[in-house]
């Protein structure tokens, strides 16, 4: 036996309430292309963590490529006592086409490539990204024609497969056309053309292209191509990620029209998910004007206005000015006290935009560029904003961070029960008092959810309710005339009067 015969037995208690333990929300993942950096320090498809101000890692990255201007955008969003962000990042072989480089950025889950490999961070390097960027490549749709086309007019007299011609398919600059074959029929179709066969699919398309028939000594034959239209594909995976994650994603928008913008936020449905436009206008190293992506600078704001709050989520990055920036890639109308306008527009269908301050009574500031950005692209009005959606991430991963502590190492009494009830309640008391949650329920013990059989099995249920504060998007004055002043103003009249005679 272990206890003396003869002597002391001290016995350590330790079932008292545990201390939060808190996560930190403002690491940022970055998935890049990087075409000169070291693949010593940045291999391809593996997580790399640094501080974004490492001149060391910053050189080995190169400065080609999405990675290095995204690292400058971010760090130029850093506030007051700030030097550096907490970067997690993956590099990737950028692709001779647009549609190989979203292949590559968005990678496979199963091989952990692309965006994928930010999943290994956990493990491989003990950090978590909560606030994930794929700058430049999350609004462009590969569309391409459908694989069967259809022959509305076989023609006559063909000798040989005329040669099939695509053209047209929209505006888009990095539009590919498709390839064709034609293929003749035989017996009473002999000379005529019975089918189109698709070679390639093209990509970036953004109407159906024209198809021609030429050469083979026949005439009269046509066909029609349809769209076969697609969201992002990196957009459409981003969900999966940012669950097991419990991330966010600020991600960037077509960055040309205003029908376009809303097209693309149409296609997205995630509480996760925050969709920005249009881009930004940064002056380069040379002096000339470049279109760059957006969502970098807001991931930067996003941090910036983490480390502000305590590291705490809690609160948006709308309002907040962007720096380093020189104009928006087109300009956006916008106005306080006006609905019928292009931002107004945007920010009702949940995307955040930039708007130039200015000397105007509708304008959000008297200068520079002021971000305003609270939604995601949540299907479920009570996730709309995400400060609200990060605040309960950071809930929960205190829950996880410090209950675990309990399970198994002790057993299922009132004494222990009581405990993790009073830790749930003390950093729900402490985050009130932060002005991080609004209020919350105590939690209690309750008889109803809880069975003899599941006490049996080690198991317990506690109910546990909390509010998280929205942020200002609307104020509401209602502007009257007030008639007592009038009465005032009279009887200040009668005493006045009344003192002069």
């Amino acid at each position: 036996m272990s206890d003396p015969t003869f002597g002391l037995s001290i016995t350590t208690l330790d079932n008292e309430p545990r201390p939060a333990l808190t996560a930190n929300m403002s690491v940022i993942g970055l998935v890049v292309t990087a075409p000169d950096a070291d693949a010593s320090i940045f291999p391809e498809d593996e997580p790399v963590t640094f501080y974004s101000d490492d001149t060391a890692m910053l050189a080995a990255l190169g400065e080609t490529g999405t990675g290095y201007a995204s690292l400058a955008a971010i760090n130029e969003q850093l506030g007051e006592f700030q030097v550096a962000a907490q970067v997690v990042l993956v590099r990737v072989e950028a692709g001779s086409t647009v549609k190989e480089t979203i292949a590559n950025l968005r990678g496979d889950i199963n091989a952990r490539t692309g965006m994928f490999a930010l999943l290994d961070a956990p493990h491989v390097l003990g950090v978590t990204p909560r606030l994930i960027g794929v700058p430049g490549y999350t609004s462009q749709a590969i569309n391409q024609v459908a694989a069967a086309i259809v022959v509305t007019a076989p023609g006559s007299a063909y000798v040989t497969a005329p040669t099939v011609t695509f053209s047209g398919g929209g505006s888009d600059p990095g539009k590919v056309l498709p390839t064709g074959h034609a293929v003749l029929g035989t017996g009473a179709d002999a000379g005529k053309v019975v089918a189109v066969v698709v070679d390639t699919r093209g990509e970036n398309l953004t109407a159906a292209p024209t198809i021609a028939f030429t050469g083979g000594s026949g005439t009269g034959a046509a066909a029609t191509a349809t769209l076969d239209s697609a969201s992002n594909a990196i957009c459409a995976s981003l969900p999966t990620l940012l669950d097991q994650l419990l991330a966010f994603s600020a991600v960037d928008g077509p960055a040309s029209t205003q029908a376009a913008a809303l097209a693309w936020r149409a296609s997205i449905a995630s509480k996760r998910i925050i969709p920005v436009d249009p881009a930004y206008k940064v002056v380069n190293d040379e002096g000339d004007i470049v279109i760059v992506p957006k969502s970098p600078y807001v991931l930067g704001a996003l941090v910036a206005n983490d480390h502000a709050h305590g590291g705490l989520p809690s609160h948006s990055a709308a309002n907040m000015p962007i720096r380093g920036i020189v104009g928006t890639s087109r300009p956006i109308a916008f106005s306080l006290l006006d609905g019928a306008n292009e931002g107004q527009t945007l920010l009702s269908h949940n995307i955040g935009i930039t708007v130039r301050g200015e000397n105007t009574d509708g304008a959000i500031a008297d200068g520079g560029y002021v971000l305003i950005c609270t939604d995601t692209c949540s299907p479920d009005t009570l996730w709309r904003f995400y400060n609200q959606g990060r605040m309960r991430d950071y809930i929960h991963l205190i829950f996880i961070k410090t209950l675990r502590f309990y399970l198994g190492r002790f057993n299922l009494t009132g004494q222990t029960l009581q405990a993790v009830m009073n830790t749930i309640n003390f950093a729900l008391r402490d985050l009130k008092a932060q002005q991080a949650i609004i209020d919350y329920k105590p939690v209690n013990f309750d008889r109803d959810r809880n069975s003899p059989e599941q006490l049996r099995l080690g198991r317990f249920t506690l109910d546990v309710k909390f509010e998280e504060p929205a942020p200002l998007v609307y104020l509401g004055i209602q502007s009257a005339r007030y008639r007592p002043a009038l009465d005032v103003l009279l009887s200040d009249l009668q005493s006045q009067l009344a003192l002069a005679a």
